[in-house]
Protein backbone atom coordinates (compact mmCIF):
# COMPACT_ATOMS: atom_id res chain seq x y z
CA UNK A 1 0.00 0.00 0.00
CA UNK A 2 3.06 2.29 0.65
CA UNK A 3 4.80 1.84 -2.62
CA UNK A 4 1.17 2.10 -4.35
CA UNK A 5 0.36 5.48 -2.27
CA UNK A 6 3.78 6.72 -3.10
CA UNK A 7 4.02 6.03 -6.73
CA UNK A 8 0.56 7.90 -7.24
CA UNK A 9 1.80 11.27 -5.27
CA UNK A 10 4.97 11.10 -7.15
CA UNK A 11 2.69 10.90 -10.72
CA UNK A 12 0.15 13.26 -9.71
CA UNK A 13 3.07 15.62 -8.13
CA UNK A 14 4.70 15.50 -11.28
CA UNK A 15 2.11 16.23 -13.89
CA UNK A 16 1.04 18.98 -11.72
CA UNK A 17 4.34 20.09 -11.69
CA UNK A 18 4.30 19.62 -15.49
CA UNK A 19 0.85 21.36 -15.81
CA UNK A 20 2.37 24.53 -13.67
CA UNK A 21 5.32 25.26 -15.85
CA UNK A 22 3.16 24.43 -19.32
CA UNK A 23 1.17 27.25 -17.73
CA UNK A 24 3.81 29.77 -17.19
CA UNK A 25 5.60 29.36 -20.05
CA UNK A 26 1.98 29.96 -22.51
CA UNK A 27 1.32 33.19 -20.23
CA UNK A 28 5.13 34.32 -20.71
CA UNK A 29 5.05 33.72 -24.59
CA UNK A 30 1.57 35.82 -25.06
CA UNK A 31 2.92 38.40 -22.57
CA UNK A 32 5.88 38.65 -24.37
CA UNK A 33 4.02 38.02 -27.73
CA UNK A 34 1.02 40.51 -27.43
CA UNK A 35 1.97 42.88 -24.73
CA UNK A 36 5.58 43.26 -24.19
CA UNK A 37 6.16 45.07 -28.30
CA UNK A 38 2.85 47.22 -27.12
CA UNK A 39 5.37 48.65 -23.95
CA UNK A 40 8.25 49.24 -26.64
CA UNK A 41 10.14 46.33 -25.21
CA UNK A 42 10.35 45.33 -29.34
CA UNK A 43 10.08 42.49 -30.66
CA UNK A 44 12.90 40.17 -32.86
CA UNK A 45 11.65 40.60 -36.64
CA UNK A 46 14.21 39.48 -38.13
CA UNK A 47 14.76 36.54 -36.08
CA UNK A 48 10.95 35.55 -36.71
CA UNK A 49 11.34 35.75 -40.53
CA UNK A 50 14.40 33.44 -40.36
CA UNK A 51 12.66 30.91 -38.71
CA UNK A 52 9.80 31.21 -40.80
CA UNK A 53 11.99 30.59 -43.62
CA UNK A 54 13.40 27.53 -41.79
CA UNK A 55 10.06 26.34 -40.60
CA UNK A 56 7.95 27.04 -43.81
CA UNK A 57 9.90 27.79 -47.14
CA UNK A 58 12.64 25.03 -45.97
CA UNK A 59 9.74 22.17 -45.37
CA UNK A 60 7.89 23.09 -48.23
CA UNK A 61 9.57 20.31 -50.81
CA UNK A 62 9.11 17.34 -48.18
CA UNK A 63 5.65 18.12 -47.59
CA UNK A 64 4.71 18.69 -51.01
CA UNK A 65 6.15 15.61 -51.75
CA UNK A 66 4.50 13.54 -49.38
CA UNK A 67 1.08 15.12 -48.94
CA UNK A 68 1.08 14.40 -53.87
CA UNK A 69 1.82 10.45 -52.23
CA UNK A 70 -1.26 10.66 -50.39
CA UNK A 71 -3.64 12.54 -52.83
CA UNK A 72 -2.57 9.69 -55.48
CA UNK A 73 -2.90 7.18 -52.80
CA UNK A 74 -6.55 8.35 -51.37
CA UNK A 75 -7.57 8.03 -55.08
CA UNK A 76 -6.69 4.83 -55.70
CA UNK A 77 -8.12 3.32 -52.64
CA UNK A 78 -11.39 4.85 -53.00
CA UNK A 79 -11.40 4.05 -56.77
CA UNK A 80 -11.14 0.41 -55.66
CA UNK A 81 -14.43 0.68 -53.67
CA UNK A 82 -16.42 3.03 -55.92
CA UNK A 83 -15.86 1.74 -59.27
CA UNK A 84 -18.05 -1.38 -58.32
CA UNK A 85 -20.82 1.24 -58.04
CA UNK A 86 -19.96 2.90 -61.37
CA UNK A 87 -19.52 6.41 -59.28
CA UNK A 88 -15.52 6.84 -60.04
CA UNK A 89 -16.21 10.65 -60.55
CA UNK A 90 -16.89 10.77 -56.77
CA UNK A 91 -13.20 10.06 -55.84
CA UNK A 92 -12.82 14.18 -56.68
CA UNK A 93 -15.17 14.56 -53.41
CA UNK A 94 -13.35 12.16 -51.52
CA UNK A 95 -9.96 13.55 -51.96
CA UNK A 96 -10.71 16.94 -52.07
CA UNK A 97 -13.02 16.52 -48.94
CA UNK A 98 -10.56 14.65 -46.59
CA UNK A 99 -7.81 16.74 -48.00
CA UNK A 100 -9.46 20.10 -47.08
CA UNK A 101 -10.70 19.46 -43.42
CA UNK A 102 -8.34 16.26 -42.05
CA UNK A 103 -5.23 15.00 -44.20
CA UNK A 104 -3.70 18.26 -45.39
CA UNK A 105 -3.71 19.59 -41.65
CA UNK A 106 -2.40 16.72 -40.14
CA UNK A 107 0.18 15.12 -42.37
CA UNK A 108 1.39 18.76 -42.57
CA UNK A 109 1.69 19.04 -39.00
CA UNK A 110 3.26 15.92 -38.07
CA UNK A 111 5.68 16.69 -40.79
CA UNK A 112 6.60 19.52 -39.29
CA UNK A 113 6.68 18.12 -35.77
CA UNK A 114 9.65 15.70 -37.03
CA UNK A 115 11.47 18.12 -38.87
CA UNK A 116 11.26 21.32 -36.91
CA UNK A 117 9.57 20.65 -33.62
CA UNK A 118 12.56 18.25 -33.00
CA UNK A 119 14.95 20.73 -33.71
CA UNK A 120 13.38 23.46 -31.46
CA UNK A 121 14.10 21.13 -28.96
CA UNK A 122 17.28 20.24 -29.58
CA UNK A 123 18.70 23.78 -29.85
CA UNK A 124 17.23 25.18 -26.72
CA UNK A 125 18.14 21.83 -24.75
CA UNK A 126 21.95 22.07 -26.25
CA UNK A 127 22.19 25.73 -25.28
CA UNK A 128 20.44 24.68 -21.43
CA UNK A 129 23.50 22.32 -21.29
CA UNK A 130 26.16 24.40 -22.51
CA UNK A 131 24.77 27.03 -19.97
CA UNK A 132 24.36 29.91 -22.70
CA UNK A 133 20.51 30.14 -21.39
CA UNK A 134 22.54 31.22 -18.21
CA UNK A 135 24.69 33.71 -20.18
CA UNK A 136 21.59 35.61 -21.94
CA UNK A 137 20.21 35.70 -18.54
CA UNK A 138 23.59 37.33 -16.75
CA UNK A 139 23.72 39.79 -19.96
CA UNK A 140 20.03 40.73 -19.52
CA UNK A 141 18.28 39.34 -22.28
CA UNK A 142 14.91 37.47 -21.21
CA UNK A 143 15.32 33.89 -22.96
CA UNK A 144 11.10 34.03 -23.29
CA UNK A 145 11.76 36.96 -25.79
CA UNK A 146 14.71 36.00 -27.35
CA UNK A 147 14.49 31.85 -27.52
CA UNK A 148 10.72 31.39 -27.77
CA UNK A 149 8.51 34.20 -29.34
CA UNK A 150 10.73 34.13 -32.40
CA UNK A 151 10.08 30.68 -32.41
CA UNK A 152 6.43 30.72 -31.24
CA UNK A 153 5.69 33.31 -33.67
CA UNK A 154 6.74 32.01 -36.92
CA UNK A 155 5.56 27.96 -36.36
CA UNK A 156 2.14 29.63 -36.06
CA UNK A 157 2.57 31.68 -39.27
CA UNK A 158 4.07 28.56 -40.68
CA UNK A 159 1.38 25.65 -40.33
CA UNK A 160 -1.52 27.20 -42.36
CA UNK A 161 0.97 28.64 -45.03
CA UNK A 162 1.75 25.25 -45.71
CA UNK A 163 -1.40 23.77 -44.78
CA UNK A 164 -2.99 25.83 -47.51
CA UNK A 165 0.03 24.76 -50.26
CA UNK A 166 -0.43 20.88 -48.72
CA UNK A 167 -3.85 20.36 -49.06
CA UNK A 168 -4.11 21.85 -53.13
CA UNK A 169 -1.13 19.50 -53.83
CA UNK A 170 -2.54 16.63 -52.25
CA UNK A 171 -6.30 17.21 -54.44
CA UNK A 172 -3.47 17.66 -56.99
CA UNK A 173 -2.24 14.05 -56.54
CA UNK A 174 -5.76 12.87 -56.50
CA UNK A 175 -6.38 14.36 -59.90
CA UNK A 176 -3.35 13.42 -61.51
CA UNK A 177 -3.59 9.76 -60.47
CA UNK A 178 -7.23 9.66 -61.41
CA UNK A 179 -7.38 10.76 -64.86
CA UNK A 180 -3.58 8.89 -65.55
CA UNK A 181 -4.83 5.42 -64.38
CA UNK A 182 -8.39 5.76 -63.21
CA UNK A 183 -9.47 7.21 -66.82
CA UNK A 184 -11.70 9.81 -64.63
CA UNK A 185 -12.43 13.00 -67.39
CA UNK A 186 -10.47 16.09 -66.24
CA UNK A 187 -13.48 18.47 -66.48
CA UNK A 188 -15.66 16.41 -64.13
CA UNK A 189 -12.87 16.13 -61.71
CA UNK A 190 -12.57 19.55 -61.48
CA UNK A 191 -16.73 20.15 -61.36
CA UNK A 192 -16.86 17.59 -58.73
CA UNK A 193 -14.45 19.16 -56.62
CA UNK A 194 -15.51 22.71 -56.97
CA UNK A 195 -18.98 21.26 -56.31
CA UNK A 196 -18.01 19.10 -53.28
CA UNK A 197 -16.05 21.90 -51.31
CA UNK A 198 -17.50 24.97 -48.91
CA UNK A 199 -15.57 27.54 -47.15
CA UNK A 200 -16.75 25.93 -43.99
CA UNK A 201 -13.99 22.91 -45.22
CA UNK A 202 -11.19 25.46 -45.99
CA UNK A 203 -12.20 27.10 -42.12
CA UNK A 204 -11.48 24.20 -40.55
CA UNK A 205 -8.27 23.29 -41.78
CA UNK A 206 -6.59 26.51 -41.35
CA UNK A 207 -7.84 26.89 -37.85
CA UNK A 208 -7.03 22.94 -36.91
CA UNK A 209 -3.16 23.71 -38.71
CA UNK A 210 -3.28 27.49 -36.65
CA UNK A 211 -3.64 25.83 -33.02
CA UNK A 212 -1.28 22.64 -34.50
CA UNK A 213 1.20 24.93 -35.17
CA UNK A 214 0.64 26.54 -30.98
CA UNK A 215 1.04 22.88 -29.74
CA UNK A 216 4.36 22.35 -31.97
CA UNK A 217 5.95 25.56 -30.81
CA UNK A 218 5.11 25.00 -27.00
CA UNK A 219 5.98 21.32 -27.07
CA UNK A 220 9.33 21.75 -28.81
CA UNK A 221 10.14 24.75 -26.55
CA UNK A 222 8.93 23.40 -23.34
CA UNK A 223 10.98 19.79 -23.81
CA UNK A 224 13.92 22.31 -24.44
CA UNK A 225 14.14 23.49 -21.17
CA UNK A 226 13.67 19.96 -19.64
CA UNK A 227 17.38 18.92 -21.04
CA UNK A 228 19.26 17.52 -18.17
CA UNK A 229 21.66 15.50 -18.32
CA UNK A 230 24.43 16.69 -21.62
CA UNK A 231 23.92 14.94 -24.82
CA UNK A 232 21.68 11.88 -23.65
CA UNK A 233 19.56 14.44 -22.32
CA UNK A 234 19.22 16.12 -25.49
CA UNK A 235 18.36 12.95 -27.55
CA UNK A 236 15.66 11.51 -24.86
CA UNK A 237 13.81 15.44 -24.82
CA UNK A 238 13.85 15.30 -28.36
CA UNK A 239 12.25 12.12 -28.71
CA UNK A 240 9.82 12.57 -26.29
CA UNK A 241 9.38 16.05 -28.14
CA UNK A 242 7.87 14.31 -31.19
CA UNK A 243 6.05 11.39 -28.97
CA UNK A 244 4.17 14.26 -26.86
CA UNK A 245 3.50 16.72 -30.14
CA UNK A 246 2.08 13.62 -32.12
CA UNK A 247 -0.01 12.92 -29.00
CA UNK A 248 -1.31 16.38 -29.09
CA UNK A 249 -1.74 17.04 -32.22
CA UNK A 250 -4.00 14.09 -32.58
CA UNK A 251 -6.16 15.23 -29.40
CA UNK A 252 -6.68 18.63 -30.94
CA UNK A 253 -7.44 17.11 -34.33
CA UNK A 254 -10.36 15.05 -33.01
CA UNK A 255 -11.93 17.80 -30.61
CA UNK A 256 -12.01 20.18 -33.46
CA UNK A 257 -13.33 17.62 -35.46
CA UNK A 258 -15.98 16.89 -32.94
CA UNK A 259 -16.79 20.79 -32.45
CA UNK A 260 -16.94 21.12 -36.24
CA UNK A 261 -19.14 18.05 -36.81
CA UNK A 262 -21.58 19.83 -35.12
CA UNK A 263 -21.66 23.50 -36.07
Amino acid sequence: MTAIIGTTGRIALNVLYAFTRVCVLIVDTMSWTLIAPLRGKGLRVRSVIQHYVEFGVNSLPIVCLICFLIGAIMAMQSAYQLARFGATQYIADLVGVAAMRELAPLMTAILLTGRSGSAITAEIGTMKVAEEIDALEVMGLNPIKFLVVPKFLAMVLAVPCLTLIATFVMIAGGFMLSITTIGVDPSLYLEETMNALVMKDLVTGLIKSLFFGVVIAWVGVYRGFQVEGGAEGVGKQTTSSVVTSIFFIILVDMLFTTFFYFV
